[in-house]
């Protein structure tokens, strides 16, 4: 009933941006996105600019929730009623071929965008079945943080642990290593990186489960080591998210952190533990595998039943132009998904991060599984890894355990063929 009435309370909660559109004359486009701090400062004004370069196009802002599972649920209440509006969708990363597959966003192959000066990997999470139905407008991926004063880069998963037990015993850092062991979302994200370290994926490029490979038992096996045989991972990081992750780390208490690049800014304030002694890199690999990041970040799509699909278009075009996402990188800190971008002095100046160890990592990036059933496969997924990290299962019966469960729901939902 809250849900419900929070999305009667944002379908009303439109808010015009007027400066230099002529009055209400022209076509009105919707575009949903937060509505407070640093990223609606940037997006006002490049709508702002945009209104000045299209005086016949008119532009809207609708709430929404920051919250992405509030967004999501408004999203597909707003689309599965078939709304003309808004007009523009901000979707996360995995939700692309979800929308695309139910007919709610609209092929952007009319509109023949190049996409050669965008990460591949950007690019290929936004496809569903050969068709591109958004473009990417912010990249964000998973990545190492290290103390530079007690360890370095580690050269593989071997050498990390061998680090992470020296810093323990000779610097007298409580922690290791720490990741987001919690079974949600980013369990999977931190899985996925280990996966990728040893050579595994979750499904193959056919669309098949392979989530129960030789490489992936290995991949949660050495997880599971992390926390029990060499220990550099506390066993209470089986219920933490980012945010305890990060204090910990900040407060000076491990010597490597796995997280996400908002962390770059908020430990290198006036305050923390460890400004100025941090770096950061890719999740290492063991034999056989690469260095892994998972990829997160948000894309711009049009509303399938929208009816003003080109001056739609016109405005996606325009924020993902590069200087609107070099502004985008100088006030919200946001990392751009043109790799061109990267060799900018600009870009450079905008970034807490260096912008040569951001390209490093963001070129290691990795898509999660792209299907329209993935938050249901991940919710299996999160089952299953989080009962072999509490010792609840062993990783290969639980892998098994998980490669079945999803293996029947693509069978079930007619994405595959495969039984068993």
């Amino acid at each position: 009933m809250f849900q419900h009435r929070l999305a009667l309370i944002l379908l009303a909660g439109v808010v015009p941006f007027a400066a230099g559109c002529g009055g209400t004359q022209g076509t009105v486009v919707t575009f949903p996105a937060s509505a407070v701090g640093k990223e609606a400062e940037v997006l006002r004004r490049q709508i702002d600019r945009f209104q000045k370069e299209h005086p016949d196009i008119r532009v809207e802002l609708r709430k929404t929730p920051d919250a992405a599972d509030q967004r999501h649920q408004l999203y597909v209440q707003w689309l599965n009623a078939r709304a003309s509006q808004p007009d523009i969708l901000q979707l996360d990363v995995i939700w692309t071929p979800e929308f695309a597959a139910a007919g709610w966003l609209l092929p952007l192959h009319p509109f023949s965008p190049d996409v050669t000066d965008f990460f591949p990997a950007t690019v290929e999470a936004n496809r569903w079945r050969g068709e591109l139905f958004a473009l990417p407008w912010f990249v964000d991926v998973g990545m190492l943080y290290y103390r530079t004063d007690l360890v370095k880069p580690p050269r593989d998963f071997a050498d990390l642990t061998r680090q992470a037990e020296q810093a323990r015993s000779k610097a007298g850092v409580r922690y290791g290593l720490l990741w987001q062991g919690a079974r949600y979302e980013g369990l999977v994200c931190v899985f996925l990186e280990h996966l990728g370290g040893f050579g595994g994926r979750i499904m193959d490029d056919k669309g098949r489960v392979v989530v129960d490979s030789e490489a992936a038992v290995r991949a949660l096996t050495f997880m599971r080591d992390s926390v029990y045989t060499s220990a550099i991972v506390p066993e209470d990081a089986l219920g933490w998210q980012e945010e305890q992750t990060r204090f910990r780390f900040q407060n000076g208490e491990a010597a490597y952190l796995r997280n996400w690049p908002y962390a770059y800014a908020l430990m290198q304030a006036p305050g923390s533990r460890v400004r100025g002694k941090f770096a950061v890199t890719a999740m290492p690999a063991a034999p056989g595998g690469s260095p892994t990041a998972a990829l997160g970040g948000s894309q711009l799509a049009i509303n399938a039943n929208t009816r003003h699909p080109e001056a739609a278009y016109k405005l996606i075009a325009y924020m993902t132009r590069p200087e609107q996402m070099l502004e985008r990188a100088r006030v919200a800190g946001q990392f751009p998904p043109r790799p061109s971008l990267y060799d900018r002095k600009e870009l450079a100046e905008a970034l807490a991060i260096p912008v040569a160890d951001a390209r490093r990592i963001i070129e290691r990036a990795t898509p999660r599984p792209v299907t329209p059933v993935y938050t249901e496969l991940s919710g299996t997924l999160q089952i299953w890894l989080h009962r072999a990290l509490t010792r609840q299962a062993e990783p290969r019966p639980a892998l098994e355990s998980a490669a079945r469960e999803m293996r029947a729901l693509l069978v079930r939902v007619g994405l595959s063929r495969e039984t068993e």
